[in-house]
């Protein structure tokens, strides 16, 4: 099942656990724009450097009003290891089998070393006030996406 999410359509609403278990539900940010972004796995280089992208730049994002979720499948023990060990300061949250990032068309069948297995695609997507999307990012460079993402928002 491919699904493609379009810039102005609603963004899907969810509810998954953060780290500490508590439910976290998308509209429950209406009113704030909010940078969702899938990872495939914490603790991997590419993960770290993009978690830690957004980390460094968090103070713009607050200033800015914006809500930052990181999504993966990974268990909640995961997420309070990686949050602990670079000082995360936003959410990440559990999505188990994938359910949320498939509805976001960002979960499918990977291709690793000559292995095929299912997992979550980097995708990030920036979502309005009024829970539209705003915009997609389905080509991520870790290192330097947070600040991307900064300077297009900063644009008319």
């Amino acid at each position: 099942m491919d699904i493609t999410l379009n810039l102005g359509e609603l963004a899907p609403d969810f509810v998954l656990p953060d780290s500490d278990g508590n439910p976290v539900r998308l509209s429950d940010f209406r009113g704030k724009p909010v940078v969702l972004y899938f990872y495939p796995r914490d603790n991997t280089p590419g993960c770290t450097k993009e978690a830690c992208g957004f980390r460094d730049n968090y103070g713009e994002y607050q200033e800015k009003n914006i809500i930052v979720l990181g999504v993966s499948t990974d268990n909640q023990v995961a997420h309070r290891k990686f949050i602990s060990k670079y000082q995360l300061p936003f959410p990440l949250l559990v999505d188990e089998g994938g359910k949320v990032a498939t509805e976001y068309g960002s979960y499918g069948l990977k291709k690793f070393m000559g292995k095929e297995f299912m997992g979550i695609f980097r995708h990030t997507f920036v979502i309005d006030a009024q829970g539209r999307i705003e915009a997609i990012y389905r080509k991520v460079k870790p290192e330097t996406h947070s600040l991307e993402i900064l300077q297009t928002l900063e644009k008319p």
